[in-house]
């Protein structure tokens, strides 16, 4: 176990595995998990603070100065509110599910580098949990855990509209990690190590050193987009469905277990735009002005900064955009952004080996592009004339784009 740790360039582990590294270890345990629930607690005041001033209100202003307290106010009392179990339920399995929501956050933020490396007692310490060698390929498996709390948690409600939230949300979930997990394997590819510490020194030193530069933005803007759609934020929050008068895959869950799920939302916004700061925006690293003493408290700084950067934007992108038909969500995954990923990907590779394999890349994944376009506009203009190639299962009496152009009462459709 050591030498795997030593691999990975973690020092703590470079004098041997002994309970000095445990105390260590345990103490980054409890201070990360610290961290987490504190910042949870921020961001849910953070999030109904900055909406209301969108919006043109003015929050939560009664429990604690600016309101700081009402989330902890509204946690005590979904503790004691009753816990609800359906009659109909598998039970094991709905309480088991908030869990497997809740855990997955957790663990990915523990290999997320928030800081340099520090000296204590003759010890260098790496801020962050831990760095195993394999530390991003545990943020995607993570990510993928998160899906079966989701899933789970529909079908043990015994309840068709939580089973039917539950299945869309996993979908939708499946169909964007695949566009992830590409752009994540273009970082590898560049950095050339799987662990997020490799990453982070890798983007050290300029901000042209950058993941986000060096591979063109497209990819950072990719996963952003990816990850919108991974924790069911808005505006790709179809999981709720407030159309349909239930509240998605935990319409069935009180008290203490709705606040999982709950908790479980905004953590991951959280942890998730760690992870993009630590991909793609250099982690820590940024400007020192303090010389040798802002090493330590400096990296630090950057990272909440950037942190807190990417949690406003979802905030932002919460106030402002409305939320997307599914169809559409969709299609923007399947047809626009795991090609548009793949493309990339090429071409990165390409570039990588020289220029010119770079270029004829390029220029094939053009080709290709413009092909796949023509056939997409193809199989829509066989939609609107009902002419599909297969024959559809339940016939439409009109077409779906003919439809929306007679109901929004386009002259071109037929409505004068």
């Amino acid at each position: 176990m050591t030498s795997l740790f030593v691999a990975a360039g973690d020092p703590l582990y470079a004098s041997g595995l002994n309970w000095i590294t445990l105390v260590i270890v345990l103490i980054k345990i409890i201070f990360s998990f610290a961290v987490c629930m504190g910042a949870v607690t921020l961001m849910i005041w953070f999030e109904r603070k900055v909406i209301s001033d969108m919006q043109s209100r003015i929050g939560p202003n009664r429990a604690g100065p600016f309101g700081l307290l009402q989330t902890l106010a509204d946690g005590i009392k979904l503790f004691f509110k009753e816990d609800l179990i359906p009659e109909q339920s598998d039970r094991f399995v709905f309480k088991l599910a908030p869990y497997l929501s809740v855990v997955p956050a957790l663990v990915i933020f523990a290999v997320v580098p928030f800081g340099g490396v520090v000296t204590i007692a003759g010890r260098s310490i790496d801020l962050q949990v831990a760095d195993p060698p394999i530390g991003i390929l545990l943020v995607l498996a993570m990510s993928a855990i998160g899906v079966y709390g989701i899933m789970l948690a529909g079908w043990a409600s015994g309840s068709k509209y939580p089973l039917l939230s539950g299945v869309r949300a996993s979908a939708q979930m499946i169909s964007y990690e695949a566009a992830l997990g590409m752009t994540v394997v273009t970082v590898v590819m560049m950095t050339g190590s799987l662990s997020t510490r490799a990453i982070v020194n890798s983007q050290a030193g300029a901000i042209w050193h950058w993941n986000l530069i060096r591979l063109g933005f497209i990819p950072a803007i990719i996963f952003i987009i990816a990850v919108i759609a991974e924790t069911n934020r808005p505006p790709f929050d179809v999981v709720e469905a407030e159309s349909e008068l239930v509240g998605g895959f935990n319409t069935e869950y009180s008290s203490i277990r709705f606040a999982l799920f709950y908790l479980a939302e905004f953590m991951n916004t959280i942890t998730m735009s760690a992870v993009i700061v630590t991909l793609f925006f250099g982690g820590p690293d940024g400007y020192n002005p303090f010389g040798h003493y802002g090493s330590i408290f400096m990296p630090i700084v950057w990272f909440v900064v950037k942190t807190i950067a990417f949690c406003y934007f979802f905030v932002w992108l919460r106030g402002a955009l409305p939320r997307m038909r599914y169809d559409k969500l969709m299609d923007l995954g399947w047809k626009r952004l795991i090609p548009v990923s793949l493309g990339w990907l090429l071409i990165v590779a390409g570039f990588m080996v020289n220029g010119w394999w770079g270029v004829g890349l390029a220029l094939a994944v053009i080709a290709a592009g413009f092909g796949l376009a023509r056939a997409f506009k193809i199989g829509a203009d066989l939609e609107d004339r009902d002419q599909a190639v297969l024959p559809p299962v339940g016939r439409r009496p009109v077409p779906p784009r003919l439809l929306r152009r007679l109901t929004d009462g386009d002259p071109q459709g037929g409505v004068q």
